[in-house]
């Protein structure tokens, strides 16, 4: 049999953590006689964490100005998310600015221009609970939060979910491995070397949220009125899925 090369030892997480502290020692070579496998599978799971953009993006006609709406905005909204029963542990900052507006419309007048001369915008993310994230994204809005509304979802659990990810691809690289034995007409053996490669994150399913979302008026805290005529919005945490892939060498008999 073709000798095989001997893969460096990553890290995983399974329980027999101690099998694959082994394998670094381990020879393969015409002697040893082996089977080695590279396969892939994966694990799902459906994202318990909501991590919505909430924030604001307003224009005014000088810094000072822009200053002071900003700082009423920002308040105005973290007293909405307190109200939802978010806590602080929870909003995580993006960013925060007040600069000179470089972009107009072509169509604006001087006038117009005039009163849009600088710009200010700040924004967090803010974690909840899936079945919260209509109603959270509902008040900040009503708050004035007028740039909102984009939805990374997240698993609180993920080394979970990667170590089942690894621990379903070792499964299907025995049950190859056992093909091909059959086809060999020799017995497996146990499994000798076992490595992983870092998985990759993939989400299935579009973001229902994706972008930007705006109600109300851009230059203060408006559009009250208008929020309670819409009703509140859909939102459904997307399935997770993580990939592992994972090279056994298992000894044959």
């Amino acid at each position: 049999m073709r000798p095989l090369l001997r893969l460096p030892l990553l890290a995983f997480s399974l329980t027999a953590s101690s099998l694959f502290a082994s394998a670094q020692t381990i020879q393969i070579n015409q002697q040893n006689k082996t089977i080695a496998i590279n396969t892939t599978d994966e694990a799902t799971a459906t994202a318990d964490i909501a991590a919505i953009t909430i924030g604001y993006e307003i224009f005014k006609p000088d810094a000072e100005s822009a200053a002071a709406e900003a700082g009423k905005l920002s308040h105005a909204i973290m007293d909405a998310l307190h109200k939802t029963g978010v806590e602080d542990k929870s909003i995580e900052s993006r960013n925060q600015y007040v600069s000179r507006n470089q972009q107009f419309d072509e169509k604006e007048d001087a006038a117009h221009r005039a009163l849009r001369q600088f710009r200010a915008e700040q924004s967090w993310v803010v974690s909840v609970n899936p079945e919260n994230a209509a109603a959270v994204l509902r008040l900040a809005q009503e708050a004035g939060a007028n740039q909102s509304g984009n939805i990374e979802w997240r698993l609180s659990n993920r080394k979970e979910l990667q170590a089942k990810a690894a621990a379903n691809a070792l499964v299907k690289a025995r049950a190859v491995a056992a093909e091909m034995a059959d086809g060999l007409h020799v017995k497996l053996g146990m499994l000798i070397y076992a490595s992983n490669e870092a998985p990759d994150v993939h989400i299935n399913f579009p973001v229902p949220l994706n972008g930007r979302v705006g109600y109300g008026s851009a230059g203060g805290i408006g559009g009250g009125l208008a929020m309670q005529r819409v009703q509140i919005l859909e939102i459904r945490p997307q399935t997770i899925r993580e990939e592992a892939t994972v090279y056994a060498v298992f000894a044959i008999e």
